[in-house]
């Protein structure tokens, strides 16, 4: 991986881990479906504007009901789950709650192609439930009203992104920025009923528009661009090393900028939970330092 591309890789995390900033501020105010709304129309927008200005068609005819599949599974659902957690817990745990999705993947993938997982990948499974166990049982927010209902919120959408992978897979291909951006159009429209159901609790402050814009520009909109530019240079396996960054800045992030507690079960629950995941999508790093040496 050169330079470029892991500051890339870097760069990616630290904006993903921010996503659980930006809707711990604003969920609370806007509400899960206003505010998820909102994420997705903004983040639309803006790549029907790259996608205008690099001429990239979408395709509709042929691929709508691969955009509606994969918009509600990988971002309307998702999305608004997590939006609705965000109204109860911290960004940290938030964080590593969807540090899971690769362990659901391997889960739903077993099941769908009826085959028994390996024993390594079985303690990734047992190591990522423990990881789960010791967050969410020792940090502060489970005490809270309603967060036996967001955790479950939480997993239930990093469950949604094991589905969403384990369909692409199977999916006939699209090219990486026509699903970005036909899956937003998608889910903009699949969130819409959600309206009627979770009204606006608030009134908006400049702060809490800049927190959703931000959500759906930087959050969706970019991220996806360089996500899928590590895709092209180093490869799935390579960019998929993102997941076990997103913790560590979503931690950081709730830390410095909602002075958030972060104790000694979060350091450890976190480590525990990227464990188990490296264990199930069976990812090794490659150190030059270690390559050298051998």
């Amino acid at each position: 991986m050169s330079t470029a591309n892991l500051l890339r890789l870097i760069l990616l995390a630290a904006i993903w881990g921010g996503s659980f900033l930006f809707m711990r501020i604003a969920a609370p105010v806007l509400g899960p479906a206003v505010l998820i709304e909102y994420r997705l129309v903004f983040a639309a927008l803006f790549l029907a504007a790259i996608a205008l200005v690099t001429r990239k068609a979408l395709s509709l005819r042929e691929h709508w009901k691969h955009y509606l599949i994969l918009g509600f599974f990988n971002s309307a659902l998702p999305f608004l789950l997590f939006a609705y957690a965000a109204k109860t817990l911290s960004a940290s745990v938030l964080s590593v709650l969807n540090a899971t999705a690769p362990i659901w993947g391997a889960i739903i993938s077993a099941v769908w192609q009826r085959q028994m997982v390996s024993a390594k990948v079985m303690l990734g499974l047992v190591l990522g439930t423990a990881g789960v166990a010791l967050l969410v049982g020792f940090d502060h927010v489970s005490s809270r009203e309603g967060a036996g209902i967001a955790i479950a919120a939480a997993l239930f959408a990093a469950f949604n992104y094991g589905i969403a992978s384990t369909y692409a897979k199977s999916a006939k291909a699209v090219e990486p920025f026509a699903n970005a951006h036909g899956s937003m159009w998608a889910a903009a429209l699949l969130v819409m009923p959600a309206l009627a159901v979770f009204p606006q609790p608030g009134e908006p402050t400049v702060g809490i528009m800049a927190a959703a814009l931000a959500l759906g520009v930087l959050c969706s909109g970019v991220a996806y661009l360089l996500y899928y530019r590590l895709i092209r240079d180093v490869g799935p396996t390579s960019a998929l090393t993102v997941t076990f960054l997103n913790p560590l800045f979503g931690i950081l992030w709730g830390t410095l900028f909602l002075q958030e507690i972060v104790g000694w079960y979060t350091v450890v629950g976190a480590a525990i939970v990227i464990t188990g995941t490296a264990l199930v999508t069976g990812y090794k790093p490659k150190l030059p330092w270690i390559k050298q040496a051998a």
